[in-house]
């Protein structure tokens, strides 16, 4: 109770927030970005995956009410969908989990966690969010270490020498280009044929054989150098790495004239440079030049400025400046651009958060009491919501620097690409964060940036906000498409938990909408059509429920997660200190068998072969699942029309191999479908369905004017089970003991005075566990906070 009126206080002081910046609603784009802490990364086969979602405004980092539908989906390395939550979001906050267990799919592997509102669709992938985990089985990892372990010194140095064979080296001059005659900073990225950071060592040299200057590596096989390219000369460089690779690589040609734009920080002034040289200056003299500064697309600075010299700098004010990433353009006076840099800007802000623990150093099932402040610097309270993860470092004590709120909302969601270690560049320890930073938006930022361009609403395929779930569709007259107008529908939701009853009339259309509705978990509806006379007449046509989610498009790459050997060694002892022993763990059974429902069907390569997801069962009729299958086009839903995407004839259709007509369809369930396959080359086009029953055994028909299904409402958040002594569940006890979180609390919120706490009583197991706080503040600020404490006897 407690900690529900501390949320509620928050979402009041948030609602305050959000009508403070309602104002900016013309100015600003409705461009949401999401964010899922997790609660670890590494996870094993029959644990649970906790998340806390931040659905925020993309332009100022402040929560937005925006949608109140988050879809989150957990998916295998093979592309298939193995779970997807509907997270009902308040005020931009949501919550819930996944069971990581083999009756939903789950098998050892990497996963990707993709979270997305449909309203978001609308600007692009760019702003899903995307989040790798790997899955472990302990018991087959345990397993298999003979056989991994028996590989001879030879054959890892042969392993070794052929996954080194290859590496690259790019370079990126600060602004886009090189110049002769001018000064320029050129930075350079180094990557291994998988694509991991190496380091390195270099020398460039001009066409005259002659070196020009030595560079080499400073973090993550990034770094710079400074040289002033000459007329008529090119340049190349001569690389090795620390194993002794070598690789020699031509730099971008240097052009004659043009402008370019820099930006360094002198004694704490931000100040930006504009620099050309002779020849451009005495063809383009007083040239008019614009520089643009924005940040999420939305300029915050623009001023012109007169070049009369090769060079011109000025300051770039920091009270207008916001924190984060920054694109610089400058144009000409026709308005071209003419150079761009990506800057990040840091401002300190007026906030203080602490997170502490009672000791540092805990008895095993001792209870640990962790505090959390939020305050300004002057001890005034800061309102903010945060997750909190306990989790067992399992004997890896280092910091990952994995990906966080701060990293993400900060930097990660406006470039493109993959970040090595992001959290790294945010880590307040580190002195050198900033300057690595900026190397790493020189070269990855230089080609990769989110906002070159503002998004803009596809209005061809408009994805709405969605602020509940939407039941609609029409009414027609059963052998025509005539609307019926004024028939009166009754809707029925009941599941376990609770009951709705509806009611609504269709339009001259004859269609009909209950909008917004709040319902959890899987729920029959019941859904009829009377008319004004109370007799059952019409055919009702139900729209999807559900829109189809994103595609899923997974590259085969390869996925730099943390080392687990040692995680699962100290797992793996942890569970047979309690018990838990491999062969209490059965491997799966196959069972093998042909299909009696199918005849044979002769064609040997479909163009497209689409299998059932979790996602399948949830849609109402077939229609909707043909919507989605690549190479079908549904020209006419109601005509019952299907066309086969490049091919001007009509389709044949077959069920198990037998031809049927189009309206035949109306009798398959979606979760009757095994697959459907589309073929084009035999001159006429077909759209083979398979179903998992004898075709000729068709299911009694529900009546046109009624429809009764059972659909997926909101996923209920399943609430953390934290053990107490005092009540002891022998059980649910037993199976705390072994697991590698130990707390989870999505509810973490400061009350009036800025401060809070949380308790939890830890396991037996004598080991070392990590505290991790994320959140962010009413204003927009994402915070990240860790600390450490021990379990020992």
């Amino acid at each position: 109770m407690i900690q529900n009126k501390k949320t509620l206080c928050f979402l009041l002081f948030l609602l305050s927030i959000v009508s403070f910046n309602a104002q900016d609603k013309k100015t600003i784009p409705d461009i949401e970005k999401i964010y899922l802490h997790t609660d670890r990364s590494t996870y094993f086969v029959g644990e649970d995956l906790w998340y806390k979602a931040y659905n925020v405004r993309a332009s100022n980092n402040l929560l937005f009410d925006n949608s109140n539908i988050l879809y989150v989906e957990l998916i295998s390395d093979d592309s298939k969908m193995i779970a997807r939550n509907k997270t009902n979001l308040e005020m931009g906050l949501g919550h819930g989990d996944f069971q990581l267990v083999d009756s939903v799919g789950v098998k050892p592997g990497i996963y990707q966690l993709r979270a997305y509102t449909n309203w978001n669709r609308n600007f692009g992938e760019e702003f899903v969010f995307k989040k790798d985990i790997e899955i472990i089985d302990v018991f087959e990892e345990h397993s298999q270490s003979q056989s991994k372990h028996t590989i001879s010194e030879n054959q890892t140095k042969n392993i070794r020498k052929k996954t080194q064979s290859n590496f690259k080296v790019d370079f990126f001059p600060e602004g886009g280009s090189l110049l002769e005659n001018v000064a320029s900073f050129v930075g350079f990225k180094a990557v291994d044929s998988n694509g991991k950071p190496i380091e390195i060592k270099g020398e460039l040299l001009d066409s005259n054989n002659e070196l020009v200057t030595a560079f080499e590596s400073v973090h993550d096989g990034m770094g710079k150098f400074q040289m002033v390219p000459m007329e008529g000369k090119t340049y190349y460089a001569k690389i090795k790495t620390l194993s002794g690779e070598e690789l020699k690589t031509e730099l971008p040609n240097v052009f004659q004239q043009g402008y370019l734009i820099s930006f360094r920080t002198i004694k704490g002034k931000n100040i930006i440079s504009i620099t050309t040289n002779e020849i451009t200056l005495s063809q383009n003299s007083n040239a008019f030049l614009t520089v643009v500064c924005k940040a999420k697309g939305i300029p915050y600075l623009e001023t012109t400025q007169t070049l009369t010299e090769t060079s011109l700098s000025f300051e770039l004010p920091k009270d207008k400046t916001p924190n984060g990433i920054s694109q610089i353009t400058l144009f000409d006076n026709t308005n071209k651009p003419q150079s761009e840099r990506l800057i990040y800007i840091t401002k300190e802000h007026d906030l203080d958060v602490q997170l502490l623990t009672d000791s540092n150093t805990y008895e095993p099932n001792e209870k640990t009491i962790v505090y959390v402040s939020t305050v300004s610097k002057d001890g005034t309270p800061k309102s903010a919501s945060f997750s909190l993860s306990v989790t067992d470092t399992n004997g890896v004590e280092e910091d990952n620097f994995e990906s966080n709120i701060c990293s993400y909302f900060l930097m990660e969601s406006d470039i493109r690409g993959k970040i090595h270690h992001p959290g790294y560049y945010f880590d307040n320890n580190n002195p050198k964060r900033l300057d690595h930073l900026d190397n790493l938006l020189l070269t990855q930022g230089w080609r990769d940036f989110v906002w070159k361009t503002t998004p803009k609403v596809n209005e061809k395929n408009l994805f709405k906000p969605e602020k509940g779930i939407t039941i609609s569709g029409r009414v027609k007259e059963v052998f025509s498409d005539k609307p019926l107008i004024n028939n009166n529908l009754t809707l029925a939701l009941m599941n376990k938990k609770n009951s709705i009853f509806l009611s609504a009339i269709t339009d001259s259309m004859g269609r009909f909408e209950f909008k917004n509705l709040m319902f959890f978990d899987k729920t029959n509806m019941y859904l009829n059509s009377v008319n004004e006379k109370g007799k059952f007449r019409g055919e009702m046509v139900l729209d999807s429920i559900e829109r189809a989610p994103i595609p899923v498009r997974l590259k085969k790459e390869l996925f730099l997660l943390p080392e687990t050997k040692q995680i699962t060694e100290n797992v793996l002892n942890k569970f047979t200190a309690f018990g838990v022993k491999p062969e209490n763990v059965l491997n799966e059974v196959v069972v093998k068998s042909k299909n009696k429902y199918w005849q044979p069907v002769y064609y040997k390569n479909p163009f497209s072969t689409y299998t059932p997801d979790i996602v399948t069962k949830t849609l109402v009729s077939i229609w909707d699942v043909l919507e989605i299958v690549p190479g079908i086009w549904v020209k006419d839903r109601f005509d019952r029309d299907l066309r086969v995407v490049g091919e001007k004839d009509v389709p044949s259709i077959l069920v198990n191999g037998f031809g049927v007509y189009n309206y035949d369809l109306d009798y398959i369930l979606p979760n009757e479908i095994v697959k459907i396959e589309v073929v084009r080359e035999l001159g006429v086009p077909i759209i083979s369905i398979f179903i998992n029953r004898n075709w000729n055994d068709k299911p009694k028909k529900v009546p046109v004017y009624s429809v009764k299904q059972e659909i997926e409402g909101f996923s209920t958040a399943r609430i953390f089970y934290s053990p107490d002594p005092e009540k002891p569940n022998p059980m649910s006890d037993k199976n705390a003991a072994v697991r590698n979180t130990i707390y989870w609390n999505p509810f973490v919120h400061p009350d009036g005075t800025g401060e809070t706490s949380i308790d939890y009583y830890n396991t037996n197991v004598e080991t070392k566990l990590k505290v991790a706080l994320e959140g962010i503040t009413a204003h927009g600020i994402p915070v990240v906070k860790t600390t450490y404490y021990s379990i020992k006897k």
